[in-house]
């Protein structure tokens, strides 16, 4: 298996839900234009691909500067326990630099991962949910 990794200013819709349905992310996979829109919007894309297919993306909002919303990370459950993840996430972290702090809202079911690769448990954030 040959991953190759690469950030990406123009992904496909299609092929993001199509890696959101195959990883197990919950995301509006049958909203493709909402899904068109969290691309187009996003600030940095980091893709994971083997043979050109799509397994794995990281989409991250940030001013590049103190902080960084890693509101994305998704890897195709056949590809999962390969380190994509992780390497998506060191890609993003080398691409930030050392003064930015990087955020995510883990998904219940990923709670024990992001530990895991380094992040750090915090009991501060706040949310106002989205509506749809």
């Amino acid at each position: 298996m040959q991953i190759n990794y690469e950030f990406e200013d123009r992904i496909d819709a299609a092929e993001v839900a199509d890696v959101f349905k195959r990883s197990g992310i919950i995301r509006p996979v049958d909203d493709l234009d909402r899904i068109q829109r969290m691309v187009e919007n996003a600030d940095m894309i980091a893709t994971a691909r083997n043979n050109g297919q799509l397994v794995g993306i990281a989409r991250a909002i940030t001013d590049y500067n103190y902080c960084c919303y890693l509101s994305d990370l998704a890897v195709d459950t056949e590809y999962q326990h390969n380190g994509i993840g992780k390497e998506l996430v060191r890609r993003i972290q080398e691409k930030l630099g050392d003064e930015v702090t990087l955020v995510l809202i883990a998904a219940p079911n990923a709670v024990d991962y992001y530990p895991r690769i380094g992040f750090e448990k915090s009991d501060k954030a706040f949310l106002i949910r989205r509506k749809r």
